[in-house]
């Protein structure tokens, strides 16, 4: 390039350093500023660009253009001034990667709204305004796609575009146009401004192929069409390609009311993992085009290229964005960090796949600033490849290439592993079971034997079944080839189990249930792990079994097994749950409902996971129950007191001339309240409050008495936790151990409680007493609740009088509810089994607390009997024995439960237990 040494001198001597070597690497600047000499002084004295100025500063310079001549002149060289300006920068050094991008992205952002703005100024001279039909004016919304919607546009980029605008209409002018004329006309004169080839170039290849219905498509369309397309029409290519959709033209309001419709089709609600099979099949057909085509050398395409990068980030988008709200990103890099945040990527696969981004991004913008072309493959020429190695701040070629391999293997080990890759040739080798599907050979019989399944015609029978089946049959091809790549794994997963029969029989129960969701049907095939655990899971249990058919959404916890077995303690289940509830409206009650239930099946799944795969003792199984319910109440509790206040204001009263915040809680009795909830256990609560005294109202706008404020607040929370959804509901609430029972009132003033616990208790109901404790409220309402608890039980009694009242109502139990079946033994009702033990236990207690306040500290049996020990009451073999057998038939009970069967055995399974017991019992009690 020739410069005049003239105009040169007066630069700042560091831009006349920098200015051969830049040039060196890119002819197109060189031939920029042989035509724009005056461009240097621009070069020399260049900037970064605060947020949004660069917008501003071309929208000023567009605006005050004339005529159209003078459009695509100024446009043109708008452009070219600016990449100049862009590529100095960069292979400068003195702009970061994240400058490059922007500033690349707001130039075309700029260049497309302002002309958009001035086409719709001319033709609405034209036409007139083009107006829905309540009269409102109508703008037209441009959709940037691609890196060019997540701010990361390359340089050299072709920008693809989709016009809508938001409703039907026609122009107010004499000749008036309908809207949707009227938006194609802008759009046409929008792209011919940007990509007509001219003198000066062009300023973008403007790409319109992923609109709705493609090339044959309308240009514009109402937001009501373009909902309507995607829902009748939209295919999961279009998914991938939305998730990068921005707005980057027209009436941000319209924009935003645009993407929340569009957004139930590109993030489902559930886990979708379909998406994996997809963006992977999409990802093998690129490979194989660019084997075709020679690209091996292609940093976009090619193996550990950007787009592998991409559709790691985006899988899980697509995979996870409908429950992952933060997910819904359209820049790469916020969505990497995001994952990383969540533990969806480990920090160091984050970190590999960012700097390797950074490396091929830097790769690809100086490939394209070489000759200003949408290029993404390495050069040949010898003197370019050198030019760019230097570019990159290596000494040659092969130094480059050494450090560009490194980084394309890092992505590469990444890809493969989320997406688990394989080539056909890399497939594992034939184990015979997978001949047995879809064909079912003559030889399927002895090779399902040799393979465990006995007996083997029965297997037969069951994959027959199903392959004849209407369910089948009805599958769509995509969900039934999953089916069919799934089904020869099942079998071979099977085959290892204890008893493959029963895990294929179990297994296909739940597989039936879910094939035609073929997205988890592609889950398990997709990830051995996963399928693996599925199988172990549903051969060890049939609750689980069931908890999966009825609950597909479980499976998604399969996919990792570091968590699966290791549910959470208390604190971390009240931090996911918050974690989790914050995502969505707490507004919208169902939404609300149905995330407590996924949240509940989840957190109970990892619990029995763990359970039967004996990695939690018993009493640790009951703690997690217990507290998956105390979190979950926590929250109910929570969620209606922020909505009932908000309208109501907070219930209040007046003492000794103060006034105070009335506040309410939850009494557990039964096995919440002893910390000994099982798998399908109801909630036997309490609710109470602590208003007393004058002016017990609330003080918001709409005043209401505390009384019914409490009411209206305990039903709201009955309703969000026993309500059935099709996920289920939460628990079943019992809430008659109150005051008078059914018939009392459903919220119990803590005076009321304490004076009704001295004054009208049964005995029955003192013992439930030892068996409860407040689990919600202030510290200040749990001190006087467990005051109060202390106080009734600590109360001296009649022993002999108590002895009879708490054997008569344990005969009465019996009668009633026993198996009468000296065969069979019932591990909860019998005489000699659970219930015998929590009795002697609470007698014992009641007979003595006045004596032993401390007996009255804990509400689980077991602390109890401990207790009863360190008094003397009860000798420390004793203790230890029946704290034993308690422990012994809980764990059965829990395992019963697991198999969905009642808590009935043969005697002489515990006949040993159940006679101690009656021992004890008859010492004690007689």
């Amino acid at each position: 390039m020739a410069i005049d040494n003239e105009q040169l001198s007066v630069l700042p001597a560091a831009f006349q350093q920098q200015l051969p070597e830049v040039l060196s690497y890119s002819p197109y600047i060189s031939g920029q500023l042989e035509r724009h000499p005056e461009w240097l002084a621009l070069l020399a004295e260049s900037h970064a660009y605060a947020n949004g100025e660069l917008v501003q500063a071309i929208a000023a310079e567009i605006a005050v253009i004339d005529d159209e001549t003078s459009l695509l002149r100024e446009v043109r060289r708008i452009r070219h001034r600016e990449t100049v300006r862009i590529a100095f920068r960069d292979l400068a050094g003195l702009a970061e990667l994240t400058e490059v991008m922007r500033d690349v992205s707001d130039l075309a952002d700029a260049m497309v709204g302002s002309v958009l703005d001035w086409w719709h100024k001319q033709l609405c001279e034209k036409f007139g305004t083009p107006r829905n039909r309540s009269g409102a004016e109508q703008r037209m919304l441009v959709l940037g796609m691609g890196k060019l919607g997540g701010h990361e546009l390359n340089f050299s980029s072709d920008i693809d575009l989709i016009f809508a605008f938001p409703e039907s209409g026609e122009t107010d002018g004499r000749k008036n146009l309908d809207n949707q004329t009227f938006f194609t006309r802008v759009g046409q004169k929008l792209i011919n401004t940007l990509g007509q080839v001219s003198g000066d170039g062009f300023a973008y290849r403007v790409d319109m192929r992923l609109r709705p219905f493609g090339e044959v498509g309308a240009l514009a369309l109402s937001f009501d069409a373009m909902e309507h397309y995607y829902q009748t029409h939209g295919r999961e290519w279009e998914r991938y390609a939305l998730i990068k959709a921005r707005v980057m033209a027209g009436n941000p309001q319209d924009g935003v009311e645009l993407m929340q419709r569009l957004r139930p089709f590109v993030y489902r609600r559930y886990l979708d993992y379909g998406a994996v099979e997809q963006l992977r099949d999409m990802k093998m057909m690129i490979n194989r085009e660019a084997k075709r085509k020679g690209k091996k050398q292609d940093v976009k395409l090619g193996q550990g290229g950007i787009r592998e990068i991409e559709f790691t980030a985006q899988v899980f988008q697509l995979m996870r964005g409908g429950r992952e709200h933060s997910l819904q990103q359209t820049s790469l890099l916020k969505t990497l960090e995001i994952l990383a945040d969540k533990a969806l990527l480990s920090v160091p696969d984050k970190e590999r796949l960012c700097e390797a981004y950074f490396y091929l991004r830097r790769t690809e913008n100086r490939l394209q600033m070489w000759n200003d072309e949408q290029t993404h493959s390495l050069p040949e020429d010898a003197h370019q490849q050198q030019q760019l190695a230097r570019a990159m701040g290596a000494a040659d070629w092969p130094e480059f290439m050494h450090t560009l391999d490194a980084y394309r293997d890092q992505v590469s080990s990444v890809f493969q592993r989320v997406f688990a890759v394989e080539d056909e040739e890399d497939s594992p080798a034939d184990n015979g079971l997978k001949r047995l599907w879809p064909t079912l050979p003559e030889e399927a019989l002895p090779l399902l034997e040799d393979c465990g399944f006995i007996p083997a015609d029965n297997t037969l029978q069951q994959l027959q079944t199903l392959q004849s089946s209407r369910l089948y049959s009805s599958l769509t091809e995509l969900a039934k080839s999953r089916l069919d790549r799934l089904m020869p794994l099942l079998l071979a997963t099977c085959s290892g189990q204890e008893s493959p029969t029963l895990a294929l029989s179990r297994s296909l129960q739940v597989i039936q249930a879910i094939a035609r969701r073929s997205g988890y049907i592609a889950m398990l095939a997709d990830q051995p792990a996963a399928l693996e655990q599925f199988i172990k899971l549903t051969h060890d249990s049939i609750w689980i079994t069931t908890q999966l058919t009825q609950h597909p959404i479980l499976l998604d916890n399969l996919l990792d097994t570091s968590q699966l077995y290791k549910p959470l303690n208390r604190q971390e289940l009240s931090a996911a749950l918050a974690q989790e509830m914050a995502a969505i409206d707490a507004e919208d009650t169902g939404m609300v409902m149905e995330r407590l239930r996924q949240f509940k099946l989840t957190q109970t799944l990892r619990v029995a996971a763990a359970d039967i795969s004996d990695l939690l003792p018993l009493m640790i199984v009951s703690d997690q129950l217990s507290w998956i319910a105390e979190a979950i109440l926590d929250y109910a509790v929570q969620h209606v007191w922020q909505i009932m206040t908000a309208k109501a204001g907070v219930p209040r009263y007046e003492l000794d001339g103060e006034m105070h915040d009335a506040d309410f809680g939850i009494v557990a009795y039964g096995k919440l309240g002893g910390i000994e909830l099982g798998y399908s256990s109801d909630l036997d609560i309490v609710f109470v409050h602590d208003s007393s005294g004058k002016k017990q109202h609330t003080n918001g706008n709409k005043q209401m008495e505390n009384p019914v404020f409490f009411a209206r607040l305990a039903q709201k929370i009955i309703h969000t936790l026993s309500t059935f959804t099709h996920d289920g509901r939460l628990y079943e609430i019992d809430t008659r151990l109150r005051p008078s029972g059914s018939s009392g009132l459903l919220v119990t003033g803590m005076d009321a409680l304490a004076q009704y616990q001295r004054e009208k208790a049964w005995v029955w109901e003192h013992q439930a007493l030892l068996r409860s404790r407040i689990i919600t409220g202030s510290p200040a309402l749990r001190e006087r609740f467990e005051t109060m608890r202390r106080e009734i039980l600590c109360q001296p009694r009649d022993k002999a009088g108590l002895r009879t009242e708490v054997i008569e109502m344990r005969r009465k139990m019996w009668d009633s509810l026993s198996s009468r079946d000296a065969s069979r033994f019932d591990l909860k009702k019998d005489h000699g089994g659970i219930t015998d033990i929590e009795f002697i236990v609470q007698y014992l207690i009641l007979a003595h607390a006045h004596e032993y306040p401390q007996l009255v500290q804990w509400s689980d049996n077991i602390r109890q009997l401990e207790s009863l020990q360190q008094c003397d009451l009860l000798t420390p073999e004793m203790a230890a024995k029946l704290a034993d057998i308690y422990r012994t038939l809980r764990d059965h009970v829990h395992k019963l439960a697991l198999q969905e069967q009642e808590t009935v055995v043969a005697a002489e399974l515990f006949a040993e237990e159940q006679d101690y017991v009656r021992q004890c019992w008859a010492q004690i009690m007689t």
